[in-house]
């Protein structure tokens, strides 16, 4: 590479006939004026930023009273606020909440692994100063040329070899013990509050806060225990080493009659200018990372929805466009990726630079001072160097006895000393500035940290708030009020001011519920009925009109904004179109939701279960595959056999309710209507949403909504509404006129049915 570059300069000196020294100034300059401006960029956009914050923050306490704007000065404290973005008070408070999770207390398992660790720290800082101290005895009597002095330092140098590789591998280890010992609490406490009154699905569908929590409550709790975990070696060591260095430097000196103020004062001066450069020019490293992880969440969102809907992508043949946004969102990332890796050279660039070669050059300074500006000899009797007063390090006999052998000025301050003392102060300048720089450089690590420990932080508060039945979801259109419905909102949030009343005579009583989606709009501005055990209910109407939601409203999963909900708790279960298939085998399809456990407590047998698949036609499954085959389920049952595992669980859980959506469209006629009957058989009242006019005779009332907001409650008399369905099927089949129209139409009000 030299060679290529000094032909290339030859060239360009007899093209351009330019004398070869100002050629190669020029080429220096322009490289220094290049990474000037590289390294001052970021300064000069971090200021630009935090005057378009600052400018923003004083826009927004901009107030009008009385048609006289009122500015509203920021505090000295809110303006450096905004110049650290990551490291501000509101990072330091959470990542306390995460350190009383991570240790709950003093004489938790994760206190006994920290002391373990330290403990090793500290060992491993003693060796780091033995070691120095022999590497320079070492030396030094290579330099008298006495074997077998060497030989003795040589066997202490493999002897102590074992220690320090096992002090070593248990500070990795230890280090990899916390970090899954800190993840598993963090993942404890989030599984927890993740399953805390249903706040999986609330924070999902209720709650617009949290994105892809799924990586939230993987990756970046990992990260966290694991940067946290490092991060604690990564600082404790460096600070041992740092005082222990300090006072083994300092007995050293000492022991050459030098200053002890000169070099530190120099090597503390480098120091903090480093640590001011650094600081003003580092990238907000929290920020950047924190868009990564929410990039790359996005990344596997697309993945994820592409194999959860890989059938109806295939049937439209939408290859293309799901392609394409793969590609935008990998694009994405990439670009950021990109971008912090720019930010990265240059500042590493600046770190090393400063770290390796201006502290190298510092301590090549400061070691040669107590050579080169000696006061005098070391003193009028030989005596061994001493590093520090410790009883690991103790007084070398060997120095002391070859010392004595020797005299005059050589004896005083001969050539292998200079060397010993030489050797040892690198060694221990060398261990020093290393840990400084890792001190140096865990800012940039912690400046990270912060942005996984909000990510964490927040997805903890958001489900805090949502097991409580806080919620914060951007609203499309904000409506106060619809018809006779007036929703209460607080800021942009609106309240839930209905109650939810456990009922006692097992009934289900409404007085005045709306049915308001989680977006806030209003389907139904108050649904009041009664509804008492083996009084079962068909509900009907056109699309859109909040058949469902009124079973959302039913099982508790969505609020109540107005009126109260009188129910019986844990009475209700309710069968989807498409039934959910657990992972496990036959018996938990069956079961679901509880375990096996929980079966032989309710005194059930697999003879019992043999028996409800029976009922739903599903025995030849249990001959094929019995109960304890584990396979996929989802992939093997068909539409129907699905939706008649589902009717087995019913049949298993025997409910005071069931709520049915459409939940036996695949199962053949007659097979639903023994279904039902044999439902109404066990005691089960039903409430039903569904099409086919058969299920009607198996209903004792009915909910009609008209898709407006109305809606009637009544008696079910299905011979009525059956020679209406007929009369209905007959209009279809004539000719379209007028008067048929207008029929029609009656007809699909009395009967709650779309206009088809």
């Amino acid at each position: 590479m030299p060679t290529v570059v000094s032909k290339f300069m030859e060239k360009t000196e007899q093209a351009l006939h330019i004398n070869r020294t100002t050629l190669s100034g020029a080429v220096v300059a322009a490289a220094l004026f290049a990474y000037t401006y590289k390294v001052a960029y970021p300064l000069i956009t971090r200021r630009d930023d935090v005057t378009n914050i600052n400018n923003n923050l004083v826009k927004k306490n901009v107030q009008t009273q009385n048609g006289v704007k009122l500015k509203n000065n920021l505090s000295k404290r809110q303006r450096l606020r905004t110049t650290i973005p990551a490291l501000n008070l509101q990072f330091i408070l959470q990542f306390i909440k995460l350190v009383r999770i991570m240790i709950p207390n003093l004489f938790c398992a994760e206190i006994g692994l920290l002391t373990g660790h330290t403990t090793f720290l500290f060992l491993r800082t003693f060796l780091s100063i033995y070691v120095a101290n022999l590497e320079g005895a070492i030396v030094k009597y290579i330099v008298r040329k006495e074997p077998k002095n060497f030989s003795k330092q040589l066997m202490k140098w493999f002897a102590v070899a074992i220690p320090a590789t096992f002090i070593n591998s248990m500070i990795k280890y230890l280090e990899s013990k916390i970090a899954l010992s800190f993840r598993t609490r963090l993942v404890d406490h989030s599984y927890k509050l993740y399953f805390k009154n249903q706040s999986y699905y609330r924070v999902t569908v209720l709650d617009g806060r949290l994105d892809n929590c799924a990586q939230r409550l993987t990756d970046d709790i990992e990260t966290v225990a694991s940067t946290v975990s490092h991060l604690y070696g990564q600082i404790t060591k460096p600070m041992f080493d740092i005082l222990l260095m300090a006072i083994a430097l300092a007995n050293l000196v000492k022991s050459r009659n030098a200053n002890l103020i000169t070099g530190p004062a120099i090597i503390s001066g480098v120091v903090v200018f480093s640590a001011l450069v650094l600081k003003l020019v580092s990238p907000r490293f929290g920020q950047l990372v924190a868009q990564e992880a929410e990039k790359k969440g996005y990344l596997r969102h697309v993945h994820s929805r592409i194999v959860s809907n890989a059938e109806e992508i295939a049937f439209y043949g939408g290859h293309k466009v799901e392609q394409s946004q793969l590609r935008s969102a990998f694009r994405i990332l990439s670009q950021h990726l990109e971008h912090m890796f720019g930010v990265k050279l240059w500042f590493v660039m600046l770190e090393q630079f400063l770290m390796k070669y201006v502290w190298s050059g510092t301590g090549m300074i400061v070691v040669s001072l107590p050579i080169l500006l000696a006061a005098g000899p070391l003193s009028n009797t030989p005596k061994p160097t001493k590093l520090m007063n410790l009883p690991l390090l103790g007084d070398d006999p060997s120095v002391a006895l070859s010392a004595a052998k020797m005299v005059g000025g050589d004896a005083q301050d001969s050539v292998s000393e200079r060397t010993h003392y030489f050797t040892t102060a690198k060694n221990l300048l060398l261990t020093g500035s290393s840990a400084v720089e890792r001190l140096m450089s865990s800012y940039k690590d912690i400046v990270e940290l912060a942005g996984h420990t909000a990510r964490v932080a927040n997805m903890f508060t958001v489900l805090e708030e949502a097991s409580k039945g806080i919620y914060h979801k951007t609203m499309v259109e904000k409506k106060e009020k619809c018809g006779d419905l007036e929703i209460e909102f607080k800021g942009d949030q609106p309240l839930a001011k209905g109650k939810m009343i456990i009922s006692t005579n097992n009934e289900i009583i409404l007085k005045d519920v709306p049915i308001v989606t989680p977006n806030c709009d209003v389907v139904c501005p108050s649904l009041s009925l009664e509804l008492k055990p083996s009084q079962h209910l068909l509900i009907t109407g056109p699309n859109g009109c909040g058949k469902s939601s009124l079973f959302r409203i039913l099982s508790g999963l969505w609020p109540i904004y107005g009126g109260e909900l009188h129910s019986p708790k844990n009475s209700m279960f309710y069968i989807p179109q498409r039934p959910y298939m657990v992972i496990g085998n036959l018996r938990d399809q069956i079961i679901y939701p509880d375990t096996a456990t929980d079966m032989i407590n309710k005194q059930i047998t697999e003879d019992d279960l043999l028996k409800i698949m029976r009922l739903v036609h599903l025995e030849h499954i249990v001959e094929r595959d019995t109960f304890h085959q584990v396979k996929d389920w989802t992939d093997i049952l068909s539409g129907g056999e699905k939706q008649r595992m589902a009717i087995a669980r019913l049949f298993y859980h025997k409910p005071k309710y069931a709520l049915l959506d459409e939940c036996t469209s695949a199962v053949s006629i007659d097979v639903e209507s023994f279904i039902y009957q044999t439902a109404i058989d066990m005691g089960i009242t039903l409430l039903t949403i569904t099409h086919r006019p058969t299920l009607w005779k198996f209903h004792t009332h009915i909910l009609q909504f008209d898709g407006a907001g109305a809606w009637k409650f009544d008696q079910l008399n299905a011979n009525n509404r059956l020679s209406l369905k007929k009369e209905k099927e007959e209009l279809l089949k004539k000719p379209s006129t007028l008067e048929t129209t207008q029929r029609l139409n009656e007809l699909n009000k009395l009967l709650g049915e779309d206009h088809n």
